[in-house]
């Protein structure tokens, strides 16, 4: 067993280093950009047309080149197009995309979180965050006490005091329960994000942390490795069960 645990330290110390590693590496935003969970700025929907989905903003259009990526209430996009001294910016949205994330439900003048990538010289200050929402949630009571319904296959990956993204913010749960999960939301974080504009049925983009996912996998083939290892009779010298 000592074998076993110190396999798994080993697997779960190499993956810190490369998540460390691909926030480190000034190159990794342009294939797989990261987040931190932490606003930059309060934008608004300009308009939506099909695919084509423009967003009101200026911060974060202050570097922005042409395939620069945005979150945009916790979803990684991809600006096409922009207007920084009109202080907006497009993206292209997939039908999947639509589909899959709180994206879909808006409509002009909506507000929506917006936060660049995370760059060498950033602090971390949230969490990491793909913007690769997983599920689709609904709040179930507002902030200061926030509750969010979480879908069943997600549940695992929500513990106390662990990290999860709620429209792409990085807040800190509290309070897990079977169906749910409560956060506390600070007057700062409602004040400038889409938090204290919501109530009870709205839904909310939510990723879990990748940590939890990676380490999962990582450790799957090794509890099966040591529920064999312990389901095998100790045998003594002469080959019988002790």
């Amino acid at each position: 067993m000592f074998k076993f645990y110190s396999r798994c330290l080993a697997g779960l110390g190499c993956l810190a280093i490369s998540c460390l590693r691909c926030v480190l590496t000034p190159d990794y935003a342009e294939g797989n950009s990261l987040f931190t969970g932490i606003v930059e700025e309060l934008g608004s929907i300009a308009s939506r047309d099909g695919s084509a989905l423009v967003v009101n903003g200026r911060t974060v259009l202050e570097d922005v080149e042409l395939g620069s990526s945005i979150a945009v209430n916790g979803c990684c996009l991809t600006v096409v197009e922009w207007d920084t001294a009109g202080g907006w910016f497009r993206v292209d949205v997939s039908q999947e995309t639509y589909d899959r994330t709180q994206l879909g439900d808006l409509r002009g003048g909506d507000p929506v979180n917006l936060e660049r990538p995370v760059r060498l010289a950033d602090r971390l200050g949230g969490h990491l965050v793909q913007g690769h929402v997983d599920a689709v949630g609904e709040i179930v009571q507002s902030v200061p006490d926030l509750v969010v319904k979480i879908p069943t296959e997600l549940r695992r990956y929500i513990v106390q005091k662990g990290s999860v993204t709620v429209d792409g913010i990085s807040l800190t749960v509290v309070d897990p329960q079977q169906e749910t999960f409560g956060v506390a939301v600070i007057p700062h974080t409602s004040e400038v994000t889409t938090l204290g504009r919501k109530g009870p049925g709205d839904r909310v983009n939510l990723e879990v942390d990748v940590m939890a996912k990676y380490a999962e996998q990582l450790l799957s083939g090794y509890v099966g490795q040591a529920a064999a290892t312990t389901s095998q009779p100790l045998t003594g010298s002469t080959g019988t069960s002790l």
